[in-house]
């Protein structure tokens, strides 16, 4: 089995998830800031997979051990299914005017989605993860999860990341950013994409 791999993110909130539920799993992760030489990719492709089969295999090819990486976001249907792949950046896009960042890019990007969302009355979203893990010159698989939910009017919770705090499970009452992780880790787009791909790495390695 797999006990080492390179977590293909920057996000320190998205890394701290990874190490969590891999830890479960007795998978140690390393990220990109332990790599000595650094590597820049734009995620330019138009879906969630393209840009992490992206990054998967640009990072695995260049360090040479094994990568998870992944693209995940944030799809409201009354947007159409934005913010979308765009979800990290959704403030700086031109769909629905662009957000200034008076404190940080997360609270621009929650601020132009409730100003979108003002006077709709469909709420309805979900979480989407899409996880690819890569070994150089040997093979790669992937795997998608879904949390479903809706957005309400004002943040909440303090204990995620990115929409975490406007963002409803289904079933639930509490916003994601007021769950606990192991809670949050369970019901997750990113908890459920990981588990699934862990199963498929166990029947191949």
């Amino acid at each position: 089995m797999l006990d080492k791999v390179l977590v293909a993110t920057t996000n320190k909130g998205k890394l701290k998830e990874f190490e969590q539920i891999l830890s479960q799993f007795g998978i140690q992760v390393i990220s990109l800031e332990d790599m000595k030489q650094k590597v820049e990719i734009e995620e330019d492709r138009e879906t969630f997979l393209e840009n992490a089969i992206k990054k998967a295999k640009i990072y695995g090819d260049f360090y040479k051990i094994p990568v998870i990486a992944e693209d995940a976001g944030l799809e409201v249907e009354a947007l159409n299914g934005y913010p979308g792949v765009y979800s990290a950046r959704f403030y700086d896009i031109d769909f629905g005017g662009k957000e200034t960042v008076k404190e940080n890019k997360d609270v621009a990007n929650i601020n132009k989605l409730l100003r979108l969302l003002k006077e709709k009355e469909n709420r309805e979203a979900r979480f989407v993860s899409v996880v690819v893990f890569y070994k150089p010159e040997d093979f790669g698989i992937w795997t998608e999860g879904y949390c479903y939910g809706k957005i309400i009017d004002k943040p909440r919770g303090n204990k995620g990341f990115g929409y975490d705090p406007v963002f409803i499970p289904e079933g639930y009452t509490k916003t994601m950013a007021e769950l606990d992780p192991e809670e949050k880790n369970r019901i997750s787009h990113r908890g459920k994409a990981v588990k699934k791909l862990l199963e498929k790495l166990r029947k191949l390695l």
